[in-house]
């Protein structure tokens, strides 16, 4: 019997472009795939169509599911997230939530969340190293209360309304130094490809 191909036009040149977004090389994918390089290269180029068993491991040496990467779960060119439908990152006893309000599409380039932090509370410590890949970028906006940034080593208080943008791959965290609840939304905007 034999194993099904996936056929679908454009498999190829989209697991390129995942694994260059990812900044991983034909090599790296390999590894994680359990795929060899010369057959990624082949499905990649359109040179041949990988079996259903080799689109999965692909998949998930992309981080991906099968119908992720085949754009099954995909309705078209527009998502919407309800607000119950938004992912809730870890729980944080030190009293920061947030919940990322956009889509987890692959290929993503960029990613919005809310964070919200009770008072005296941080998104993360001074001496914690930086948790966004190396080019990365992040724009917030205070939408409530007052929020202090601290950015390689220096302040910056922000007060309602105020946004920043500044290179997320530095150490950084935010904290609420005031008496009430702060609110902040958040674009990071992945890390560039090297070339």
């Amino acid at each position: 019997m034999s194993i099904p191909a996936v056929t679908e036009n454009g498999v190829g040149p989209r697991i390129k472009a995942l694994r260059e977004a990812m900044d991983l090389s034909l090599r790296d994918l390999a590894e994680r795939s359990g795929v060899s390089a010369p057959m990624l290269s082949q499905v990649e180029r359109g040179e041949t169509s990988p079996t259903l068993q080799v689109a999965t491991r692909i998949a998930a040496g992309l981080e991906l599911r099968l119908s992720q990467l085949l754009r099954l779960d995909e309705d078209g060119a527009v998502t919407v997230v309800r607000a119950a439908e938004r992912r809730q990152g870890p729980a944080d006893i030190k009293g920061h939530s947030y919940e990322i309000l956009t889509p987890p599409l692959p290929g993503q380039r960029a990613e919005l969340s809310r964070h919200t932090l009770a008072p005296g509370a941080a998104t993360g410590g001074s001496g914690d190293p930086p948790r966004h890949e190396p080019g990365s970028r992040e724009t917030a906006l205070v939408e409530r209360g007052t929020v202090v940034l601290y950015c390689d080593g220096q302040r910056y208080e922000l007060l309602d309304g105020d946004c920043v943008t500044f290179d997320a791959d530095l150490n950084h965290h935010f904290e609420n130094p005031g008496p009430e609840e702060a609110v902040l939304l958040a674009v990071l905007s992945a890390g560039l490809r090297r070339s």
